[in-house]
């Protein structure tokens, strides 16, 4: 099994911060966001690859990262949002590099998280040739407007899947972890190649429920879509007062 770490969006919502920082390195807790993943990763046996994709202006801040760490940093070209290949267009990009013949596991570099990735896989592999995203339930039909909500059958194969509904069916909501079956990979070309959305991951999976099997794996644990300022700050606060650092009003990288 291969996974692949998205860090090529522009983060344009946390301009200036991000002028000079890449998202997923900014500290949360003490710690850059990005290592609490990797620090998952490692609990995986059956992941024997990390790969990461980047864009070009953000490109030298992960190799420095990565330096003794045992992550492929992949630098997909891409300067601005408007030369962007989009998550599922970097996906392709490095499946296009490493080879689409092994399992793969994506997470998006700015979701944070407290579930074990140990555990997804555990379920997944419960499912035989399918796929997989872990989903949680956000509570409220308001919150649910906000993200791309999944309805579950009995045995938890995905039967819908929708962007931001204005009507949602459940409050079950995709976080960006996703599984996708070897014999699934293949399609992400296909996808890309025939839709014109290449840049939202859920998307995908959106996609890929009507033709073959997709499972949502149900996680309870606190849950963290970095996309704002104030997202941010709630999570670096929480962060902190476990670790017993104080708390602050504002957040900044120091």
């Amino acid at each position: 099994m291969k996974a692949l770490i998205l860090a090529a969006g522009y983060a344009t919502r946390l301009r200036p911060l991000t002028d000079s920082w890449a998202k997923e390195l900014l500290p949360v807790g003490g710690r850059p966001i990005i290592d609490r993943i990797v620090d998952n990763l490692a609990d995986v046996a059956e992941v024997d690859e990390v790969h990461l994709v980047t864009n070009a202006r953000k490109a030298p801040w992960f190799h420095e990262w990565a330096r003794g760490r045992d992550v492929t940093i992949h630098d997909d070209g891409t300067t601005s949002n408007d030369d962007r290949l989009g998550a599922i267009g970097d996906m392709l990009f490095v499946v296009d590099r490493v080879g689409a013949d092994d399992d793969l596991l994506v997470i998006a570099g700015d979701n944070l998280f407290d579930f074990r990735l140990s555990d997804l896989v555990a379920y997944w592999q419960t499912r035989g040739v399918a796929s997989a995203v872990a989903v949680r339930d956000v509570g409220s039909l308001e919150l649910a407007r906000q993200y791309g909500i999944v309805d579950l059958d009995g045995d938890g194969r995905i039967r819908s899947f929708v962007e931001k509904p204005p009507k949602p069916a459940s409050t079950l909501a995709a976080t960006a972890t996703y599984l996708y079956h070897r014999e699934h990979v293949g399609l992400i070309r296909t996808y890309v190649e025939s839709e014109a959305n290449a840049d939202q991951p859920g998307r995908l999976v959106a996609w890929l429920h009507q033709r073959e099997p997709v499972y949502g794996w149900v996680f309870t644990e606190p849950w963290y879509d970095i996309g704002d300022e104030e997202q941010l700050l709630e999570a670096d606060n929480r962060l902190r007062a476990a670790v017993g650092l104080p708390t602050r009003d504002a957040y900044a990288p120091s």
